[in-house]
């Protein structure tokens, strides 16, 4: 339960920093929700990850709908993975990592 909290309330707090602040500000929010929390290394990382990649996904997708794909259709020529499917991994690592952060920091102060 409190693993689905996390997913949730981190993508809640990075969407809306997001909105506000520069893309790397999602990486504190994931940190900050982890350190509150207080969950193992492993399931902090997996739920940040989830959360930040669900979260660019989502956000990506909303974006090439309004934008009627004009721009991911010339970009997924280029690269060799589905420009979606890197958003997401990369979107996922940074908030994965930084929520490991959050968790190990939450040990160190114990």
């Amino acid at each position: 339960m409190n693993f689905l909290k996390q997913i949730l309330i981190t993508a809640l707090v990075c969407f809306v920093l997001q909105q506000f602040l520069p893309w790397w500000t999602m990486a504190v929010g994931a940190a900050v929700v982890s350190f509150w929390l207080g969950n193992k290394s492993f399931a902090s990382f997996g739920a940040g990850f989830l959360a930040i990649a669900l979260l660019w996904l989502g956000v990506a997708f909303f974006i090439d709908s309004t934008t009627h794909s004009i721009l991911t259709s010339k970009v997924n020529k280029l690269l060799p993975l589905n420009s979606f499917l890197l958003t997401a991994i990369i979107g996922g690592l940074v908030g994965g990592l930084s929520a490991l952060t959050g968790a190990l920091m939450k040990f160190a102060v114990k």
